[in-house]
């Protein structure tokens, strides 16, 4: 499922790519092979490759529509860009989110807003595009929402290959004027804001949403994995603060626990969207349209 109805807004699912490289004890090495036996039968094929046992994630965007305006919601690994330490986004040259945009009937031309939930690789990669040799702003209109403090947590790191995305994602929307630099409890209005999600970095953040009595909620990388929801104290491995990073997750489990709001996974795989439910003692992720 690619499109989503909320309220009067609609939300659509903007795939880079999927991937089942992620080796599940590494991505969360607190883990043991044994801690995963019980998961495979209810993760496999949708979250866990049913050959390897490896997690299933997805980079994408979602792109949100509401009565007003034209919405980003982070973006991805982009294209062209230098990450010599990951094979999978190194130079890569996919054009899919381009592609994928224009499939929904969006040109970058069309963007009114851009928010980036943090500034991991993953996650701003496509706030630029390459053009004669220069790092751009991709979608030209558009002011892109950045929390003040995740900011300045990046611009104090060294200039390494750590910080590469920062320099060719971030930078450039900074010195072309298009940023605006906002609290973590920003509202844009009564439609669309921020709702603090720190840990995975200082100031990450999730998105809400609402129209016409209807809710959601882009995760982004607050959460990475469904199983998360039955364990979530397990610490994902690029978590800033992995102590705070559980405590924040559990909070958000125990929030939206057996509510209508839709919860929108940014890594989950498809559908991506669902619901936050009670079973067995323990939180679960129930997507819709599927039955488990």
């Amino acid at each position: 499922m690619l499109q989503q109805q909320l309220g009067a807004m609609q939300i659509n699912r903007i795939i880079e790519y999927a991937s089942s490289e992620y080796v599940r004890t590494s991505f969360f090495p607190q883990t043991t092979p044994e801690d995963w036996g019980q998961h495979e039968s209810w993760m496999k094929p949708l979250a866990m490759d049913q050959d390897t046992g490896n997690l299933t994630l997805v980079m994408q965007a979602y792109l949100v529509r509401t009565r007003h305006h034209n919405i980003i919601v982070d973006t991805c690994v982009g294209d062209h860009k230098p990450r010599p330490s990951r094979a999978n986004w190194h130079m890569q040259s996919r054009g899919t989110v381009p592609a994928n945009l224009a499939a929904a009937g969006i040109s970058p031309e069309q963007i009114d807003y851009v928010f980036c939930t943090h500034m991991h690789v993953d996650h701003v990669g496509w706030n630029t595009r390459l053009q004669d040799g220069r790092w751009v702003p991709m979608f030209p209109r558009a002011k892109y929402i950045f929390s003040r403090k995740e900011l300045q947590y990046w611009e104090a790191l060294p200039r390494d290959e750590r910080t590469a995305h920062f320099v060719d994602s971030v930078l450039p929307v900074v010195e072309a004027g298009q940023a605006v630099l906002v609290e973590n409890d920003y509202a844009l209005n009564d439609e669309v804001w921020l709702e603090p999600t720190p840990g995975h970095t200082p100031d990450h953040v999730s998105v809400r949403l609402s129209s016409n009595g209807v809710q959601g909620v882009i995760t982004g990388d607050m959460i990475h994995s469904p199983v998360q929801c039955v364990h979530p104290e397990w610490v994902m491995r690029a978590d800033t603060d992995g102590a705070q990073a559980c405590q924040t997750r559990r909070a958000f489990l125990e929030r939206y626990c057996e509510t209508d709001i839709l919860v929108c996974g940014s890594h989950f795989p498809a559908p991506s969207m669902g619901h936050i439910i009670a079973r067995d003692n323990a939180f679960w992720f129930q997507f819709i349209n599927t039955i488990k």
